[in-house]
This record gives C-alpha cells, sequence and structure tokens, in this order.
C-alpha cells in the first residue's frame, strides 16, 4: 500500500487536464440534488493512494526504523541513514523494492523492516502522516455541497484502523460526520480488499443512485464499471498492485483532482 511514484510512463493512458477537468465538473453537475428527492446521487472514494497520499506515513515508519537502528549497532549506521533519509519519491509499491532502492539488501534487515511497517501501516496512530491528493479535498466538498451523498469505501479495517481513519478525513478537511456521508471500513485485515468491495458495491443501492466511483486499484475500478454501468468509474493513476488487471470499458484515468 505505499504510493508509487518512480518516474515511469503510466501504464494507462491518462485523460488530458482538459479532459480531466471536464470530467470531473460533469460529475459534479450529475452531483445536483434536492434533499427529499430520491434516489439521492452517490459518489464512492477509495482513500489510500486515491483521496489520500499514504507515502509520508511510509516516511514516518522508515525514520522511526532508522532510530532505532541507528542506537543499535555500528555496522548498521550506514543503512540507518537510508531509510532515515527515505521520501515520497524514493518508494516502490512494495516495501522490498523500497528498501533495494535505499540499498538495504541484507535479508535479515529486510525482513526486519517489511516487518516493522507492516505492524505499524496498517494501524491507527500513523494514519497522521497522511495528506490529500492534489486537489481531493475540495472534489470532495464540492461534490457534497452539490448534494451527493459520499462513501468513503476502503480496504482499511475497522478493528485496527477505524478510529485513525476518522480523524484523518475531519483533520485533512474532508467531509465526515455529517449527515449524507458514510466510512465503510473492511471488518477484519485479513480480507482481500477487492472481494470485500466486490461484496459491498451492489448493496450501495441502498444509499442512493452511484454515479461515480474513483479507485487507485484497477480491479476495483471493475468492480464499480461491472456493478453500475452508468456510473463513472475513475481510475486514480497514483499506485497500484504488481499485475493489476487491464481496465475495463468505460473506466477512465486521471491523475488527482485537480480541476
Amino acid at each position: 500500500m505505499s504510493f508509487v511514484s518512480n518516474g515511469s510512463k503510466p501504464v494507462y493512458p491518462r485523460l488530458s487536464p482538459v479532459e480531466q477537468s471536464a470530467l470531473l465538473r460533469r460529475i459534479l453537475e450529475h452531483c445536483a440534488h434536492t434533499p427529499g428527492q430520491e434516489p439521492a446521487p452517490v459518489v464512492v472514494f477509495d482513500l489510500d493512494g486515491t483521496l489520500m497520499d499514504n507515502r509520508p506515513r511510509t516516511c514516518a515508519i522508515l525514520r522511526e526504523l532508522g532510530e532505532e537502528w541507528g542506537t543499535r549497532e555500528p555496522e548498521l549506521a550506514e543503512f540507518a541513514e537510508a531509510v532515515r533519509n527515505a521520501n515520497p519519491s524514493s518508494l516502490a509499491y512494495l516495501m522490498t523494492e523500497t528498501l533495494g532502492l535505499l540499498g538495504v539488501t541484507r535479508p535479515d534487515l529486510v525482513a526486519e523492516a517489511q516487518e516493522y511497517w507492516r505492524v505499524r501501516f496498517f494501524r491507527d496512530e500513523h494514519l497522521v502522516h497522511d495528506v490529500a491528493l492534489a486537489g481531493a479535498v475540495a472534489f470532495a466538498k464540492d461534490c457534497y455541497d452539490a448534494g451527493a451523498t459520499l462513501v468513503y469505501l476502503t480496504g482499511r479495517d475497522l478493528p485496527l484502523m477505524g478510529l485513525g481513519t476518522f480523524r484523518s478525513l475531519r483533520d485533512l478537511g474532508f467531509p465526515i460526520g455529517v449527515a449524507g456521508t458514510q466510512v465503510v471500513l473492511k471488518p477484519a485485515f485479513e480480507m482481500p480488499d477487492e472481494a470485500f468491495k466486490r461484496d459491498v458495491a451492489p448493496s450501495l443501492v441502498r444509499v442512493g443512485r452511484v454515479i461515480a466511483s474513483f479507485d487507485n486499484e484497477p480491479g476495483n475500478c471493475n468492480v464499480f464499471k461491472e456493478a453500475y454501468p452508468d456510473c463513472e468509474s475513475v481510475l486514480v493513476d497514483t499506485q497500484h498492485m504488481p499485475h493489476a488487471p487491464p481496465l475495463g470499458p468505460g473506466v477512465r484515468v486521471i491523475a488527482d483532482f485537480v480541476r
């Protein structure tokens, strides 16, 4: 779940800035809704890699690891310095790849770093380091103000990340905790994200009429396009799992939420 930014050519062709702006403005127009009218328009947002950049979360964890290594053994000084100096642009999708880019290749240190990251990344406490993707807060607010119900549908789980997720959304300025907003999290950490979203997607008809969904995983974008053929299913092209599937017909691709 770390944010990929390696300067490589996007795998999925993105809309041009003009086309991206037109798409986002068109979705906003479809958010128009008068209270009391049914069904209400619904916009679905994923969080990590979609509304939020979680690379600073990984960098914070690596800094903590570097501090720990730096106080342990002199021979770890070089590795400690490398992970302490990690910045968002130096991160790859997988932690093993990130460590290799930082020059940490000793198998014992790689295994230790992976576990150190894993038990902290998927916890409430470190979510404070996440930042909003460019234009995301303003777009979510405008969708809400226009009359749409916002559903934050995330692969984060309720037991380990629920409280931190609510705080993060609030502190970053996204509409949350008011009528017309919902946060839907996995019931358990072990549940695969795509399976969870595939189960949940059809049930969102209980909330209203899904007019748009945004996700950074191609598979999830396909799930929503299949469940709601008339909605705008949008891939936010920041990060995605290795060997992700091709996008289905009609799925749009944007870089961020700048209009």
